[in-house]
C-alpha cells in the first residue's frame, strides 16, 4: 500500500458521519437552487430532484453514512404526547413541510 493511499485512509477515519451528511446536504441545496433558477416546470423540477436525491442516497451509502435521527428535543416532545410541539420543532430543525414533519413524529415511538 502506497503512503498516499494510507493519507487517504486516515483522512476518511478522522472525517464526521454527521459532516459528511451535512457537506452532502448542502451540495444538493446548491445544486437544488441551481435548478431552480435555470427555470422549468414543476415537474420538471419535481423529477430533478428526485434523480438528485437518488443520487444522494447512493453517495451516502457509499461512504456509509447514515442519515441522522430526530432531534432529542423532538423525541421527548412527541413522547410526551406533546405532537404539535414535536411537529413544529421538528419543521424548524429540518425544514420540511407538515406532512413530511407529522409523517416523522408519528414514526417515533
Amino acid at each position: 500500500m502506497t503512503g498516499g493511499n494510507l493519507h487517504v485512509k486516515a483522512y476518511r477515519a478522522r472525517m464526521d458521519p454527521t459532516l459528511n451528511a451535512l457537506l452532502l446536504a448542502a451540495a444538493v441545496l446548491v445544486l437544488l437552487a441551481a435548478l431552480v433558477g435555470r427555470g422549468g416546470s414543476t415537474r420538471q423540477l419535481e423529477r430533478r430532484l428526485e434523480r438528485l436525491e437518488s443520487k444522494l442516497d447512493l453517495v451516502m451509502r457509499h461512504l456509509d453514512v447514515a442519515e441522522p435521527g430526530p432531534d432529542q428535543d423532538v423525541v421527548l416532545l412527541a413522547r410526551a404526547g406533546r405532537k404539535i410541539e414535536a411537529i413544529k420543532r421538528y419543521r424548524e430543525l429540518t425544514g420540511v413541510g407538515l406532512k413530511e414533519a407529522k409523517d416523522a413524529v408519528e414514526r417515533i415511538h
